[in-house]
């Protein structure tokens, strides 16, 4: 949803030293289509590829590994997706993942599809079957015989760009393809098909330089003239989504100057400050009811949005959120304005939302010097001692991650979906942006047990994924971890069940329903797998566990045991499921 606030250039050969602008000429052997592409991949700016191997994607998978790409193979597909995804964010650098044939690209598809919902710019390079092997049942075989093509190899609601490579002569275009996708702001998906016998097909063409500029999408002036109007009309309330996280300094001048309310996305959170006295909650799910509190009790005359689509996780469409006057919504993509809430007076602005706020402060240079808002406690973290016996409470646990790893540390923590997002939303507190994530779009089981390993090795530095049982058990990398030492840490909120089904099943009056499974030993699984690990089954036990981990240098369980009968914030959620029909009552 965001955009960088440089112009990117691509430039896909200039980079070719004096030898391999010789081999051209004169090689010794001929320069192969998968060398030229892992070539193109390089000069885009690809420091980390993720991926399985596989027979079918021999040559490009060698050629990767003759390259300055680093190379990271991983255990399954999609958690070597996932892992690309947050590599990204880390890095703020394009990654690929590779894939072979069959079954390769399908286990792929979930990772990829989070990576689109989350704004990543990912390229998946795959194999497909070569042409005289296609329609005779060739192992894995992966052809419009056997695969759908709309979606998995054309462009669509999957990959915003994808092509099948059937001739090197295709590469100029593919390349410039790439780098305009990338060079745009916002997201970008790829993928780039590649028959094994193409792979090793000879380059018989040389790749021009291709140079390539994009200017931020802003607004002119007269908008942001009408904008600042607006807003000096009455008070104003800012509500921050992830695609504002690169504005982070300016936002915070512009609520400061105007003594705006603050509140934010489940994903935006640290963005502003969350101890900052003018911030009010987070909205949506396992946000805060001092938000709703504000709304109704200070309900500003206008609300400025700030890259968040406002959807049913930020939202739930609550007609609450609504201001009195509408919303300024601020938005790189210009269908995202007005689409949560279709019958709000919305004036709608697309433009990078860093580029945005600069302009919008020429209009507010001094600070009103007070604050338009009544304090809103958000809530009382409540010091909690550690009780006798066991299991563990979340809160508690919530309470000694802030203590240590938030606080102690400079770590980034990310939350799986379920439960663990639920606590961590709502309980957790960031004063600066780029310390956490969360994937609540697609929501996939399994982006953080994997996207820990990618974020740890983009930021060469501390990852912290809390994450559930079922998750864990799910797709998590730990062996992969261990392989390249990634210093990632799980804390596993062990509770024996898919605990935020069981809870909302009960909540929606399904009370048969069983979603337990067999309560895991997660330190035997890990110091099997060569990682270490720590049991925790009293409270007590709890501060000196994080300690450890935090200070540990290769991957490290924390395996909690949590009590099950502990209700998260997720009541919101439940609401929306009923009004949406999913009920028993």
């Amino acid at each position: 949803m965001d955009a960088k606030s440089e112009d990117i250039k691509a430039d896909t050969s200039k980079e070719l030293n004096s030898t391999e602008q010789q081999s051209y000429s004169k090689p010794s052997r001929p320069f192969l289509v998968a060398e030229a592409v892992v070539k193109i991949l390089e000069n885009l700016g690809v420091e980390y590829a993720f991926g399985v191997s596989g027979g079918a994607i021999a040559p490009l998978w060698a050629a990767l590994h003759q390259s300055s790409i680093q190379m990271l193979h991983f255990r399954h597909e999609a958690g070597a997706a996932f892992a690309a995804t947050e590599a990204y964010f880390a890095s703020d650098r394009p990654v690929v993942v590779f894939a072979t044939t069959g079954p390769g690209i399908t286990n792929v598809l979930t990772g990829l599809l989070a990576a689109r919902w989350e704004g990543a710019k990912v390229i998946l390079v795959s194999a497909s079957t070569s042409a005289p092997q296609r329609g005779r049942w060739a192992i894995q075989e992966t052809s419009r015989y056997t695969m759908p093509s709309g979606g998995i190899f054309t462009s669509g609601s999957i990959f915003h760009y994808a092509t099948t490579l059937e001739s090197s002569n295709e590469l100029p275009e593919i390349s410039r393809r790439l780098a305009l996708g990338l060079a745009q702001p916002g997201g970008f998906v790829a993928h780039l098909s590649i028959p094994t016998n193409i792979q090793t097909s000879s380059l018989n063409i040389s790749l021009p330089e291709v140079n390539l500029s994009r200017g931020m999408a802003t607004v002119t002036q007269e908008t942001i003239a009408e904008c600042a109007q607006l807003l000096s009309e009455g008070s104003f309330a800012i509500w921050l989504g992830f695609g504002a996280r690169g504005a982070a300094k300016e936002i915070r001048q512009l609520a400061e100057r105007t003594g705006a309310a603050v509140m934010c996305s489940p994903r935006g959170k640290g963005i502003f400050p969350e101890d900052h006295p003018q911030f009010v909650g987070v909205t949506g799910f396992g946000g805060h009811e001092s938000v709703l509190r504000y709304m109704h009790e200070q309900r500003p005359r206008r609300v400025l949005v700030l890259g968040t689509r406002l959807g049913e996780f930020t939202s739930f469409w609550n007609p609450l959120m609504v201001p009195c006057q509408g919303f300024v919504h601020v938005d790189i993509d210009p269908e995202i304005p007005g689409t949560a809430y279709p019958c709000a007076k919305t004036f709608a602005i697309q433009s990078d939302v860093g580029v945005f706020v600069k302009a919008l402060l020429k209009y507010f240079p001094h600070s009103s010097g007070i604050s338009k808002i009544l304090p809103v406690p958000i809530f009382n973290r409540h010091a909690m001692k550690p009780r006798i016996g066991s299991p563990v409470r979340p809160e508690l646990l919530m309470n000694v991650i802030q203590q240590v790893i938030v606080d102690g540390s400079n770590a980034l923590v990310m939350a799986e979906s379920g439960n663990s997002f639920a606590w961590v939303i709502h309980l957790l507190q960031f004063s600066t942006p780029n310390r956490y994530r969360i994937s609540n779009g697609f929501g996939s089981m399994g982006h953080f047990v994997t996207g820990v390993v990618g974020a740890a090795l983009a930021r060469k530095s501390k990852a912290v994924a809390i994450v559930g049982d079922g998750a864990m058990l799910m797709n998590s990398e730990v062996n992969t971890a261990v392989k390249y030492q990634v210093p990632a840490v799980w804390i596993v909120l062990n509770d024996g069940r898919y605990n935020i089904c069981q809870q909302g099943m009960a909540y929606l009056g399904f009370n048969d329903a069983d979603a337990t499974i067999p309560q895991a030993d997660f330190v035997k699984i890990a110091q099997g797998m060569g990682a270490e690990g720590i049991r925790v089954e009293r409270e007590s036990d709890v501060k000196a566990a994080l300690e450890k981990a935090i200070a540990a240098n290769s991957p490290f369980v924390v395996d909690v045991i949590i009590d099950p009968t502990q209700i998260p914030p997720s009541e919101s959620r439940n609401q929306s499921l009923i009004l949406q029909g999913a009920t028993n009552y």
